[in-house]
């Protein structure tokens, strides 16, 4: 889920066509854990094959992927490697909610409740397997998009592929790779049209949102570190914080010059394993060796028809169309070999 910070930052609405020619490292577990959450049924019941696999995962990356392939976004999943040993708590809770929301949901199909609310609990249902992934992984590469394996949290290995020059964005939903220094971040890429409001029969238009590190930190008059401090004292995937404090409380005391120890010693609060939590921040674990340049190919329509139609039952002409507007997006956009669609490192 990240941290709570979104409040501190300038998020600037854009459009697709805006970000037209543009290199983004996606978070592909935040990404796909958004398509697995959105992508139900009325009732909240998951796409599924006729082996009862669910497959909403695959018709978000399919579908949206090759929206914003058309749109002419070059995108490259980074996958998360191996979570940090002080991220096990929140694991472990995660775990708990899911397993929660799951008897909600029942007991709400059961007692005949709306399909909103039921879609509600449903969302927080939602669980990623190692069979989930390789399929995912599989898809975006029969469909000539690269993927990288982080060697640990997929928005550190974005962060560091965008202040590294290979790609310009990081994109996620989360805060966490500005965190991890990401110097442009872009957001609802996964999403588009229009969202509903919770509980309310309102709907708004979902855009694009830039937000750049450098001019947000200038703008609130701190630095990177003092940014991490924040969102410590707010909480994060590797501690709770501090009741009481959120995004905006966090920004007043830091900016009294204080360190995050001296605020805690202060407030008469700890956090476990706190300078651990800040290096991880400040230096996270990535990977370095992968490929350069990044290279976009061409789908391969044998592979991806396999895997989505023989394996997990999609439409073929539906799959087929979605490749044929692959296709013709390199095609128009004059990138019809390897190396027209490289990025320098």
């Amino acid at each position: 889920m990240g941290s709570d910070i979104g409040d501190l930052f300038t998020r600037r609405e854009t459009e697709l066509t805006e970000l037209r020619g543009q290199t983004v490292a996606i978070d592909a577990y935040n990404t796909i854990y958004q398509f697995l959450s959105s992508i139900r049924q009325r009732d909240g019941t998951p796409l599924k094959d006729s082996r009862g696999r669910v497959t909403s995962h695959l018709s978000g990356l399919l579908y949206r992927t090759t929206n914003l392939a058309h749109a002419g976004l070059k995108l490259v999943f980074v996958f998360d490697g191996i979570p940090p040993d002080f991220k096990a708590e929140t694991i472990e809770k995660r775990k708990e909610v899911r397993k929660t929301a799951d008897m909600e949901w029942k007991k709400a199909l059961a007692s005949g409740k709306t399909d909103e609310e039921a879609f509600t609990y449903a969302q927080a249902t939602s669980r990623l397997d190692s069979t989930m992934v390789a399929d995912a992984m599989l898809l975006l590469e029969s469909m000539g998009i690269p993927t990288v394996v982080a060697a640990s949290e997929g928005e550190a290995q974005a962060a560091y592929m965008a202040g590294n020059g290979d790609v310009r964005f990081a994109g996620s939903q989360d805060y966490d790779s500005l965190l991890f220094g990401a110097p442009l971040v872009v957001r609802n890429l996964a999403v588009g049209g229009r969202r509903k409001l919770p509980k309310k029969n309102i709907y708004v238009e979902v855009k694009p949102e830039i937000i750049e590190l450098q001019t947000d930190l200038d703008r609130l008059g701190i630095t990177r570190e003092q940014l991490i401090d924040i969102a410590i004292l707010t909480g994060t995937d590797y501690d709770p914080g501090i009741r009481g404090i959120g995004a905006k409380k966090g920004l007043s005391l830091v900016r009294k010059g204080k360190t995050i120890e001296e605020i805690l010693s202060e407030l008469n609060e700890s956090i476990d394993g706190l300078s651990e939590i800040k290096e991880f921040f400040l230096h996270p674990d990535v990977a370095t060796d992968y490929s350069r340049p990044l290279r976009w190919g061409k789908p391969d329509e044998s592979k991806v028809v396999a895997l989505l139609c023989d394996e997990h039952d999609f439409s073929e002409a539906r799959v087929t169309k979605a490749i044929e507007r692959l296709l013709a997006s390199s095609d128009a956009m004059g990138q019809s070999t390897l190396d027209m669609w490289s990025v320098r490192g």
